[in-house]
């Protein structure tokens, strides 16, 4: 979380109740790299789509914080939209044409200056082709774990299930990509 992010406190959630557009500025400037960033990786690095998602969420969340209880952490509150809208947005991507995951994983950069930094990013970019192809569910599940840091707790809410859900599906999310990634981890030597 930026520090921007760590000083949104009531009053501000409190302005913007009131249709501050100061304090819907505060939000989004803490909170809109985060949301883009798991909305690119739950819709397999299209940056376009991840762009208009966030975009969806922020007009969302202008449009219903007075529905923010506060039961939970705002972030909490704010990641539950971003899934929400993802799944959204892959509902009606499949609908229209279905991007191929190779064709994502092409847009996303390739640092290539030493060998040690290009190993790291064939990793990278391996370990993300991975996360790309598990199901929506479960690829939510381990970006709101490993890249949000989420807690069990703070993930079932945001998924709007139990942390026995939860734990099951990081579970199976592990199986699928520790699957998924042994040819690689045999060929390049790399420990499980």
């Amino acid at each position: 979380m930026t520090a921007a992010a760590a000083e949104i406190g009531a009053e501000t959630i409190d302005a913007c109740r009131r249709g501050d557009r100061a304090a819907f500025r505060t939000v989004y400037t803490a909170y809109k790299d985060k949301v883009f960033s798991i909305a690119l990786y739950a819709l397999h690095g299209n940056a376009d789509l991840a762009a208009d998602v966030t975009q969806e969420v922020f007009v969302k969340l202008m449009n219903s914080i007075t529905m923010f209880r506060e039961d939970s952490a705002f972030s909490t509150w704010l990641y539950r939209l971003v899934a929400n809208a993802c799944v959204d947005a892959q509902r009606r991507a499949k609908s229209r044409q279905t991007v191929s995951d190779s064709d994502a994983l092409e847009r996303l950069p390739h640092p290539d200056s030493h060998e040690r930094t290009f190993a790291r990013a064939e990793t990278a970019e391996v370990v993300k082709g991975a996360i790309s192809r598990l199901p929506s569910k479960l690829r939510l599940a381990i970006l709101l774990r490993y890249v949000e840091e989420l807690s069990y707790e703070e993930i079932a809410v945001v998924l709007n299930c139990s942390k026995g859900t939860v734990a099951s599906r990081l579970n199976r999310a592990h199986r699928l990509l520790a699957a998924s990634l042994a040819p690689f981890r045999r060929t390049h030597g790399v420990a499980e």
